[in-house]
């Protein structure tokens, strides 16, 4: 919830203490159907987009890039991993930085370094180098999620919050799909790094969107860099019992995401079917259905609640996966499909509801998840990788399976909780009648 009206003075999210500060006449949080509310969507879908191409620009290309240094599938697979690794590792101390120094300048600090680097990643002269880039540009990115969330549950009414954040990770599931489509048929016209060259070029146009299109932050105010604030704010956090078993969620659905897409490109490129870079890129227009299904989270959680809406997504994604075990190429098709659509509407969920339960620290509730949700995405990968190079695609569906049983069990016992809680004021109730 925005902070209510004092009359003082509003900091934007540029501004610094020493600075003066701008009344803010427009007290009114952004709502769908006004004009603030468009240029917002609108920037951090850019946002959105840049971070999941830049994120994952290497994973279409792995069997090239594998082909290209002599390396095994696991090895490649660190240059997706090592990007989201270090997105885990940073997201938490850049989250408090934009605490002190804004969420707008925060996101702006992070495109503008991990677009810069990625105009350098196609220069790479060996793996190593590659994934020490790739490390960098995904600290880098680090900044643009949590800062992203944060954002938003400042400056939008909390009724608008779930489509708000499901319009975000939208752009997420479009990054995803073209980044791949682009480097893969840039791949197979001109080699892997011409594509990952495309996809640096498009990064910085959704950058120069987001410059132009995001709207100053009203709500924003600024904290002192506290180290124990942040720690005891963080320590807070991790003893919610709602929060940590969101922060489970979100890294148990992104294990499955990370290590389908990691590995599907291998099983594609290889016999029975054969298929060619830019073909397998292609594949990657599955990432639509996301764009569907978590800008319709709003909506699924209105009907259904939150752990109906949870409850959906994982049936959808397990029935993916057993589909995908399939040898025909149709089946393997809607079984991705099914997988994606789960995937992002459960990511859509569990992001939104961990910005509505954190009343305070709402940066550091959200790297938390961020934190979570990309370890999954490095062990899904790297896990993935190793299973389909041991025992073929057969192993990766398992790995991802167990992980949708975690879901299934960390919901399940959320449901379980839930109705404790509403059973003890009503025994107290009774207690006090007697």
């Amino acid at each position: 919830m925005p902070p209510a009206h004092t009359g003082a003075p509003v900091t934007t999210g540029a501004s610094t203490p020493s600075s003066p500060a701008r009344l803010d006449h427009t007290r009114e949080p952004h709502s769908p159907g006004r004009p603030g509310y468009r240029r917002m969507s609108l920037a951090l879908f850019a946002a959105g987009l840049a971070t999941f191409a830049l994120l994952y620009s290497t994973q279409a290309l792995l069997p090239a890039i594998s082909t290209g240094f002599g390396v095994t599938a696991g090895q490649a697979s660190w240059t997706v991993s090592a990007a989201t690794g270090a997105l885990a590792l940073f997201v938490l101390p850049l989250s408090a930085l934009s605490e002190r120094f804004g969420r707008t300048r925060m996101m702006t600090c992070s495109m503008v370094v991990a677009v810069g680097v990625a105009l350098l990643i196609p220069l790479a002269p060996s793996l190593e180098w590659l994934i020490a880039l790739r490390a960098v540009q995904g600290a880098a990115i680090a900044g643009i999620p949590a800062s992203a969330m944060a954002y938003l549950a400042e400056e939008v009414k909390p009724k608008a919050l779930v489509a708000a954040i499901g319009l975000f990770v939208a752009g997420n599931s479009i990054g995803g799909m073209s980044g791949r489509l682009v480097t893969g048929w840039a791949a197979q016209l001109w080699g892997w790094r011409a594509g990952l060259g495309a996809v640096a070029l498009m990064s910085l146009a959704c950058a120069v969107a987001f410059l132009v299109l995001l709207p100053r932050a009203r709500f924003f105010r600024p904290a002192s860099l506290n180290p124990r604030a942040v720690g005891r704010t963080v320590a807070g956090h991790l003893r919610d019992p709602l929060l940590l078993r969101l922060y489970g969620i979100g890294a148990l659905f992104m294990t499955v995401f990370g290590a389908v897409y990691t590995v599907i490109g291998y099983r594609l490129v290889e016999e029975p079917f054969s298929l060619g870079q830019g073909v397998v890129g292609s594949i990657f227009l599955i990432y639509l259905v996301g764009t569907v299904s978590s800008a319709a989270a709003g909506q699924l959680v209105a009907r259904t609640g939150r752990r109906g809406a949870l409850y959906l997504a994982v049936t959808t994604t397990a029935l993916g996966l057993l589909l995908s075990l399939s040898e025909s190429l149709v089946a393997i098709l809607v079984g991705l499909v099914l997988i994606t659509a789960g995937f992002f509407a459960g990511h859509a969920v569990a992001s939104s509801a961990v910005s509505r339960t954190a009343k305070t620290g709402r940066a550091q509730a959200s790297a938390l998840y961020q934190s979570a949700y990309y370890l999954g995405s490095s062990a899904g990968g790297t896990l993935g990788a190793l299973a389909y190079h041991s025992a073929g695609w057969a192993a990766t569906v398992g790995i991802a399976l167990l992980a949708v049983l975690g879901v299934v069990s960390i919901t399940l016992y959320g449901s379980h909780a839930a109705r404790a809680e509403r059973r003890m004021p009503a025994a107290g109730a009774a207690a006090a009648a007697r």
